[in-house]
């Protein structure tokens, strides 16, 4: 594949991992290794691996198709559609609080102006607002592109230098907590939940596919659409790694441990650099840290807007022109934020958590999530050459039974043994 065709071909992908680093990576797999050591490590790699077929089938559908998940649910019966429809109004009001709020605490540990996290979170909504009505896709295309590699750099030198301390030994040794209790389980399904990305993502990845076709003007093969996924999701799972590899490094078994305070947890996470690349690295790693989760704001602040504005029309197949989808995305895009900030008015001590039931609710929604992309690219809505062959449909769904049978050890757990 030359430069030039490359480049009509990567970007959906690398907005994908913009919205997956950030909080699954910052706190939740941070947490986890600071928490648990590596005994959480199995799980990590299970559902980075679990997840990966039905986040997979979103840009195969658009590449196949032309179109997009929310239109093929449509097609598979008014209920498919409904029930997305009601896990998206039901989770994304509490997902874009989480991920701003993060930010937030971020952006006050950086300029120390003093401002509450609520504050900052309507200014750093409105800053996101503005950026995406104004660049709209290509802005936001290229944005993505030009700041995923900051933190990753930082992550993988701060990665190497704990390594380098010897301190893997003593992570080794000490005895990590039991996770099989109902504390545990709940955070587990919360990392999980989040990790590397929600299954959510497909449908908007799904979604920015189509927009690039529109931007380029070129539709990508099965094969060339995957090599963007493949590129976004492969970052997004090794920069969870290395930040659950980092928390276990430097945190496990010191006694310490994260604040439920965003403002307080932002300057703990810093100081995990410090402590390991030296107090130089403190300035830097803070900007990184708050454009990456920045970056996460706003791609989460474009796809909602963006799957409201497709599940309008798909619901009666009507077709709207590209003015009549901008508007609902317009109005979309203020609604959701000012929600979101009302929500952190009166949740904003909680930080945690917030972030742990918001990540809590789209594991729950995995399953079903993940049965509904298995169905359609299955289905007779998909062209046959395009849909998986045999040993991947295996795969996928023994991944799907994995997401489930988890999903019900928790609920049992939770209502039947905690």
């Amino acid at each position: 594949m030359d430069f030039k065709k490359l480049m009509n071909v990567i970007g959906p992908g690398l907005l994908m991992a913009g919205a997956a680093i950030g909080v699954s990576h910052l706190v939740q797999a941070t947490r986890a290794g600071a928490d648990y050591g590596f005994s959480l490590l199995w799980l990590l790699l299970l559902a980075i691996i679990s997840k990966y077929p039905f986040l997979e089938f979103g840009p195969r559908y658009a590449a196949a198709t032309g179109s997009n998940l929310i239109q093929g649910y449509r097609k598979m019966g008014l209920w498919v559609y409904w029930v997305y429809a009601m896990i998206t109004i039901g989770t994304m009001f509490i997902i874009q609080a989480a991920v701003t709020i993060v930010t937030a605490g971020l952006a006050e540990h950086l300029f120390g102006f003093g401002w509450s996290p609520v504050f900052w979170s309507s200014v750093i909504l409105a800053a996101c607002i503005l950026l995406l009505l104004i660049g709209r896709y290509p802005g936001l295309d290229v944005t993505m592109k030009i700041i995923i590699s900051l933190l990753t750099i930082c992550t993988v030198a701060a990665v190497a230098i704990a390594l380098g301390a010897g301190t893997v030994r003593e992570v080794l040794v000490h005895e990590p907590p039991s996770y099989w209790n109902l504390a545990g389980l709940a955070f587990i399904i919360a990392f999980m939940g989040w990790m590397p990305i929600p299954l959510d993502a497909s449908v908007w990845h799904s979604i920015w596919s189509n927009a690039k076709e529109k931007q380029t003007g070129y539709r990508p093969s099965i094969s060339e659409a995957k090599i963007d996924f493949n590129i976004g999701y492969g970052s997004a799972a090794l920069i969870g790694l290395l930040f659950f590899v980092l928390g276990a490094l430097i945190m496990f078994g010191s006694g310490r441990s994260f604040s439920a305070s965003s403002v307080q947890f932002s300057a703990e996470l810093i100081d995990l650099y410090g402590t390991t690349l030296g107090a130089w690295s403190t300035p830097i790693v803070t900007i990184a840290a708050f454009v990456t989760m920045f970056s996460t704001t706003l791609t989460v602040t474009d796809a909602y807007p963006r799957v409201v504005s497709e599940m309008i029309p798909a619901y009666d197949g009507r077709k709207l022109s590209e003015n009549q989808r901008f508007k609902i995305y317009g109005i979309t895009i203020i609604v959701v934020p000012a929600t979101a900030v009302l929500i952190l008015t009166y949740l904003t001590g909680a930080f945690t958590t917030l972030v742990d039931f918001a990540a809590g609710l789209s594991f729950l929604a995995a399953p079903i999530l993940g049965w509904f992309n298995l169905k359609l690219v299955n289905g007779s809505h998909m062209p046959e050459h395009a849909r998986p062959g045999k040993a991947y449909s295996i795969f996928s769904w023994m991944c799907l039974l994995f997401l489930f049978l988890f999903s019900l050890l928790y609920l049992y757990w939770r209502f039947f043994v905690g």
